[in-house]
């Protein structure tokens, strides 16, 4: 195989690749032994007939097309490789030679990876972020701690209260007509929950046990269902059964059971400490995302169009399997939200901009720098999935091949790039926010 490498205009670049006839040939008699027990030829059995009666009766390049895209398909990722050059985009293939005899010839049209104009990437400024929990964050984390560990009681002698679990019956009519989907029975509900449409919950509020009322309501207009978008709707209610919530007193004995500590005071700084700590975290990230934005901004990159398509479809495909994990598909989000494919790939575009954006600055800046990772840190990495999979390491890296292990490498040094900006930032105070003053009457 032989590829050859054509420069244009905006970062792109034509790959041509030619592939000996002789190669080519195997693929034609590869696709043959496929497809010849498919094809029925007079005078033989299924399966029996020889490659060239069948290409007299056929035409001569009736394995042609399936045995250009097997080639393609099996020499493309060795020509990136060959070609010297970094493609960062998905390619634009044509055939450019496909006879009987003569090598194979194709082009791909690619996305090169653009140079990258740094910017100050040193000592950049960012405003500090002072971290501490106040005592109402503890307090109102602790009442949430109440709320886990609450518990419920059958009541009888009163009305729905706010907080009440309840057992409802239920059915929606819009104009007088029941529709799909708006029927439950002994359905578990929390009043203030937030979990029906707005307005329902509130109005079952003081609802006796057994007494049927009806609740008005006016769907959103951006509900998921078209057919009751902004549309107005009744719902004939039982409520069959109460349930009252008891919160555990906040205490010695609350501390013990709910913790590793036998005292409150010992629970409330345990708690204080994992709040600190995650909103340092949670800082620490913020300062990076600061720091790496303003690298960004102050940087010029020129993204060729194939590039943003590439990322653009690998974060919808993220999507998609995000989705699948959830049971749902993407044609099935798609129909809910009210958007089509294309309309979900546009959308994403900005977000796969800073993606790519943010990705080339952190390389420029481990190559500026010659921040690499070391084996150790690939080795620590794999180790981390290893115990995330509760498995041995080394079955981790028999799945791992050397592009893997490039590309975790990589990973591992736009990371420390990462870190070794934010570290280099200096911190300025956050600059009080001037006070409109107001015009003298």
């Amino acid at each position: 195989m032989n590829v050859s490498v054509e420069k244009l205009e905006n970062n792109m670049a034509k790959l041509t690749v030619e592939v000996a006839a002789d190669e080519f040939n195997k693929a034609i008699n590869a696709v043959y032994q496929r497809q010849k027990g498919r094809i029925n030829v007079p005078g033989f059995r299924k399966g029996k007939a020889p490659r060239n009666i069948i290409e007299k009766m056929y035409g001569s390049g009736v394995f042609y097309e399936d045995a250009a895209n097997d080639t393609i398909n099996s020499t493309y990722p060795d020509a990136v490789d060959d070609c010297g050059e970094s493609v960062v985009s998905d390619p634009e293939l044509a055939v450019e030679q496909l006879e009987a005899g003569k090598p194979f010839i194709y082009t791909a049209t690619v996305a090169l990876k653009p140079p990258v104009s740094l910017g100050k990437y040193k000592g950049v400024e960012t405003e500090k972020i002072e971290v501490s929990v106040t005592d109402e964050e503890l307090a109102n984390r602790l009442k949430s701690e109440q709320e886990k560990n609450a518990s419920f009681k059958t009541v009888t002698d009163r009305a729905v209260a706010d907080g009440d679990m309840i057992q409802l019956d239920f059915e929606g009519f819009v104009d007088g007509v029941a529709f799909d989907g708006g029927k439950g029975e002994d359905y578990p509900l929390t009043i203030g929950s937030g979990s029906f449409i707005p307005g329902f919950e509130e109005q079952l509020i003081g609802a006796e046990i057994g007494k049927e009322l009806d609740v008005n309501v006016t769907f959103p207009e951006n509900y998921q269902a078209e057919n009751l978008k902004g549309k107005d709707a009744t719902f004939k209610c039982t409520v069959k059964g109460i349930r009252e919530k008891e919160l555990p007193e906040l205490d010695d004995e609350f501390a013990d059971e709910v913790s590793e500590f036998s005292t409150l005071e010992e629970y409330k700084e345990d708690l204080k400490k994992s709040m600190l700590e995650l909103k340092e975290s949670n800082a620490k990230t913020q300062k990076e995302d600061a720091v790496i934005g303003a690298i960004v901004e102050d940087s010029a990159i020129e993204i060729p169009a194939p590039m943003l398509q590439t990322q653009q479809k690998q974060m919808l495909d993220e999507f998609e399997q995000q989705l699948r994990m959830q049971g749902m598909t993407l044609e099935q989000y798609a129909g809910y939200a009210g958007v089509t494919r294309q309309q979900l790939l546009d959308e994403l575009a900005p977000n796969a901009e800073r993606r790519i954006r943010t990705r080339l600055v952190l390389e420029e800046i481990a190559k500026q720098e010659n921040i690499t990772a070391s084996e150790e840190e690939y080795e620590a990495e794999l180790q981390k999935m290893a115990d995330q999979y509760r498995t041995e390491l080394d079955n981790i890296k028999k799945m791992f091949t050397e592009r893997d292990k490039e590309r975790m490498m990589e990973d591992i040094a736009v990371q420390k790039a990462a870190t070794f900006v934010t570290d280099a930032a200096v911190e300025v105070e956050k600059k009080a926010e001037k006070k409109e003053e107001k015009p003298e009457e």
